[in-house]
């Protein structure tokens, strides 16, 4: 299974991350590839840097979330309350939050890839994201999604 993570958001990240999961429970392997905003779920929010950054570049690490606990939601977010009022109904529901889904696909083994021309527009370093992914270009991506037998958008 493929999936490529374009969003930055929260519950999609959820979702992603949960498909993840459960797919390498039935033995599938699995590849995320993440672009653009999907990068900000991978970051370490201990490992932010500002050393050999453009000013550009600064002002979008500064402005972009800081790792998966900042990630927004993408309906109904309300500044912030939104999310909260989503992470109180996964708490009641003994539901985990983000970042053990992120945890656990990393002890699971999914490939983590992350597209190299987005880190560069961007200006994300590959110290400041979680140290299991591999930076990849986009060729790299399309082979593995063309041997995948499931790719996924998100």
């Amino acid at each position: 299974m493929n999936l490529l993570m374009f969003s930055g958001e929260y519950d999609k990240a959820l979702a992603a991350l949960i498909l993840a999961n459960s797919a390498r429970e039935i033995e599938v392997e699995v590849t995320m590839f993440f672009a653009f905003w999907g990068l900000c779920l991978l970051r370490d929010p201990e490992k932010m840097t500002m050393e050999n950054k453009t000013s550009y570049e600064k002002m979008f690490s500064m402005m972009t979330p800081k790792g998966p606990g900042e990630l927004p939601l993408s309906k109904m977010d309300f500044s912030g309350i939104g999310k909260s009022m989503l992470i109180e109904m996964m708490e009641d529901d003994d539901t985990p939050e983000l970042i053990a889904f992120l945890n656990g696909a990393v002890k699971k083994g999914v490939r983590f890839y992350v597209c190299k021309l987005s880190m560069e527009i961007m200006g994300l370093k590959e110290e400041e994201l979680i140290p299991e992914i591999e930076v990849v270009d986009a060729k790299t991506y399309l082979k593995d999604a063309l041997e995948s037998n499931m790719q996924l958008f998100i």
